[in-house]
């Protein structure tokens, strides 16, 4: 009766010490966005924003305008885009069912790219929400173009899926190359496709928070992307309209990606290495993860902001390359830690 009981006791609380863990964890991601948001507002080339300039300015001071033009919006736009791209690599891999993918090894970065640089050639002076509209149409079709290849392709390792969506996105952006080259206009092509936030400023980022109204959508269908994540037949067996759900993704997939591609450019990895890590703490639960994954997005790229802001000091290197470093590690760990825990 004794041991009974205490099994009982033990099981009972094993739970709540789980919850107890991830409450803590996610505590700690809120206070590292936090610390890390108010460094960022005062990292930067211009040694005049200070808390000393902000709290007693004088009369030459221009701290309270560098805050509030730049440094403001550009942390803003930091945590708009990490939240973001995370959703949109958490709701890929839940298209695919395979959490080796997002939106740069898929292929749709590269349409993204491509979609710019038609926009470059034929409309030069494309206003930016049609810019980012007309970018958004060729994501969303490089993201139906992905899923019908895997759709075709026999795959059997889960590790393959994001080999094909990068032979397909090299072929793309071969070709992007190749005609922007042809075009002479491989130098404003890269200043739209490298990842930066050094050109961000009040009246730049704005368009993000479309990205932001990308979240909440993704919030509401969280359930149907969690039962999708199961595949197709499961989903139409408890009444669920596949495709329906599927096209929603896309959207949101696409939208995202078009107005970083437009803000602030192309940010590898991210969209990869975060819903996984997440996944670790929280499970694969769509709606459970969504606050995680925009947090620990953020926190991501708010730190590798501040890594490029200061390794040059006072020049700051592209964020992408930190990103990409850094993501590129955690892919590897990711990939080394299934494969051991498969055997």
């Amino acid at each position: 009766m004794i041991s009974a009981t205490t099994t009982i006791t033990a099981a009972t609380a094993a739970p709540t010490d789980v919850q107890s863990n991830r409450t803590w964890v996610g505590v700690v991601i809120g206070v590292l966005l936090l610390v890390l948001a108010l460094v960022s507002v005062f990292v930067g080339a211009s040694k005049e924003v200070t808390i000393t300039a902000l709290l007693s300015p004088s009369d030459d001071s221009n701290a309270a305008f560098l805050v509030t033009v730049s440094r403001i919006p550009r942390t803003i736009a930091l945590i708009l885009v990490g939240a973001s791209l995370g959703i949109a690599g958490l709701i890929m891999q839940m298209l695919v069912r395979n959490r080796f993918v997002e939106p740069s090894t898929t292929g749709v970065t590269e349409f993204a790219a491509l979609g710019m640089l038609v926009a470059m050639v034929f409309w030069p002076g494309m206003p930016i929400l049609t810019r980012m509209v007309f970018i958004g149409g060729f994501a969303l079709f490089g993201t139906w173009v992905f899923l019908r290849v895997i759709r075709r392709v026999p795959v059997r390792q889960r590790v393959l899926v994001p080999l094909v969506g990068i032979m397909l996105g090299g072929v793309v952006g071969a070709a992007t190359t190749f005609f922007a080259y042809r075009l002479d206009l491989m130098q404003s092509l890269s200043h739209w496709s490298q990842g930066s936030f050094a050109h961000v400023m009040q009246g730049r980022y704005e368009f993000l928070w479309i990205a932001a109204v990308m979240i909440v959508i993704a919030w509401f269908a969280a359930d149907r992307f969690s039962v999708i994540g199961m595949g197709e037949a499961f989903a139409t067996n408890l009444g669920l309209n596949y495709r329906r759900v599927v096209a929603v993704g896309m959207v949101i997939i696409a939208v995202i990606t078009a107005t970083i591609v437009v803000t602030a450019g192309v940010l590898p990895f991210l969209g990869l290495v975060v819903p996984n890590i997440v996944s670790l703490i929280v499970g694969d639960n769509v709606r459970r993860s969504i606050p995680w994954v925009a947090g620990l997005g953020a926190v991501f790229v708010v730190a590798c902001d501040i890594i490029a802001r200061v390794v040059r000091y006072p020049y700051e290197i592209p964020l992408s390359v930190v990103v990409g470093i850094i993501g590129a590690f955690l892919f590897l760990w990711l990939l080394l830690r299934r494969k051991s825990h498969a055997h």
